[in-house]
């Protein structure tokens, strides 16, 4: 009697994040032999930037380089049956399926079957008392709320793949959950199965970050050296019906794959290893092996999973403040003293001209913007420093004066400062809140074809 083999389920990942390379997505759509392409294109922030967007033009809102990733892989993946799947729908899935859609007529892709997935948008339960704190209590909203965007799990996407879809456009759907929803749908995994959809998410959250885990973030040059940077290339997971999972990469792209690329990423903003969390499955990666199996293929297993959270997360974006900075290069002999002196005058000069900021950082980039002044001591004055002026101003008009007064170092003094660049923006911040599951429910519209 013959076996049946097992089935396996190819994911390509597209995108890490919204401004990610395009080249590599075309190379997985043209070349590799995978069944998905999934572009996970949101950060925290980003979504209250795009509901602000939606605000002020409501056809937009979504990722602006969906339209140039469509375009550059809709064809290949049409024709080698690949289908995609995307949180670039950000603030506004309906108006990024209907781009979709529209740009499938324009290519030539008879037939293809676009849907989006709706029911992130919880801001009216901000206004509603339907949100809740870290401690259970009623959530209190920061003045100027934006938006608030639940993070979804897979049900939607497997809904809309069930239904034939060959692109879907998600707002904000947990990173992991763009990966685990099609391996639900194709190999059948039930709702309730916490180990498969552990298996599933961990497959999620090593891809989710294209670049990070081929080597990309993992670079240090001497210690850990990476070839090709270049021409990175992006991960394919392959993921078998026990959820075993193989990240491997196009042969010939640059980067690489190993257990220690894998580690990394797979311990990558992970709270606890024990219970990382996502709406839908708690995962247990203590016991988890990691294995080379060949060059550039790493084999994942022993991961566990437990029933998923009762509350999803929810990201609040609002108007936080105004930032106003300034900037101003110092090089040379005596570099570093003459860009303190040069922050000194600053400082000097908001209290004179009474410029009002309620936070205020200066830094001598190159010797203490990152870690402060008590790392950086014992390491020796650098040959050029860049002094940099930042506050946190409740005004535009006020945020502006702080580039200003960092411009007049110019003529001002000390000597040798050139190089100014000033910015003054409005500042969008989040904060997290948590929404009951039965309160942001997933649904699927579908685009005419």
């Amino acid at each position: 009697m013959r076996t049946r083999a097992p089935r396996r389920v190819r994911l390509g990942t597209g995108a890490g994040y919204s401004g990610d390379r395009i080249e590599p997505a075309v190379a997985l759509a043209e070349r590799a032999e995978i069944d998905y392409l999934v572009f996970e294109c949101l950060a925290e922030r980003t979504i209250a930037l795009a509901q602000q967007e939606r605000r002020r033009d409501a056809a937009r809102g979504y990722d602006p380089f969906l339209e140039a990733r469509m375009r550059a892989v809709l064809p290949a993946c049409r024709r080698r049956g690949i289908r995609v799947v995307t949180n670039a729908g950000a603030a506004n899935p309906i108006a990024a399926a209907t781009l979709v859609q529209a740009l499938a007529h324009e290519l030539g892709l008879a037939g293809l079957r676009v849907a989006a997935v709706l029911g992130d948008d919880v801001l009216h339960l901000v206004r509603d008392g339907g949100l809740r704190d870290a401690n259970g209590a009623v959530f209190e909203p920061p003045r100027d709320v934006l938006s608030a965007n639940a993070y979804l799990g897979a049900e939607g996407i497997v809904d809309a793949l069930a239904g034939g879809a060959d692109v879907v456009v998600t707002g904000r759907v947990a990173d992991p959950s763009l990966f685990l929803a099609p391996l639900v749908h194709e190999l059948g995994w039930a709702s309730d199965d916490w180990t498969l959809l552990a298996r599933g998410a961990i497959a999620g959250h090593l891809l989710e970050c294209a670049g990070q885990v081929t080597g990309g973030y993992f670079a240090d040059p001497g210690y850990k050296d990476v070839a090709d940077l270049a021409h990175l290339g992006f991960p394919i997971g392959e993921v078998a019906e026990d959820g075993t999972t193989e990240i491997t990469k196009l042969p010939d792209a640059g980067g690489r794959v190993t257990t220690r690329t894998c580690t990394e990423q797979l311990l990558y903003e992970m709270h606890d290893p024990a219970a990382y969390v996502t709406p839908d499955v708690v995962t247990d990666v203590t016991g988890v092996t990691m294995t080379a199996i060949g060059p550039d293929r790493v084999r994942i297993e022993g991961v566990a999973g437990h029933p998923r959270p009762a509350m999803l997360k929810v990201s609040v974006g609002y108007r936080d403040s105004y930032l106003g900075e300034g900037q101003i290069s110092y090089a040379g002999p005596g570099a570093v003293a003459r860009g303190r002196l040069a922050l000194e005058v600053v400082a000097e000069r908001l209290r004179i001209t009474g410029v009002r900021h309620s936070e205020l950082r200066m830094d001598l980039v190159g010797v203490n913007a990152l870690h402060g002044d008590a790392l950086a001591s014992g390491h020796g004055d650098p040959y050029e420093v860049r002094a940099r002026v930042a506050a946190r101003c409740d005004s535009l008009s006020e945020a502006r004066r702080i580039g200003d007064e960092v411009e007049t170092l110019y003529t001002n003094g000390p000597a040798g400062g050139g190089g100014v660049t000033k910015a003054a923006r409005e500042l969008i911040a989040v904060t997290s809140a948590f929404v009951p599951r039965d309160a942001a429910r997933a649904s699927v519209t579908w685009m005419e074809a």
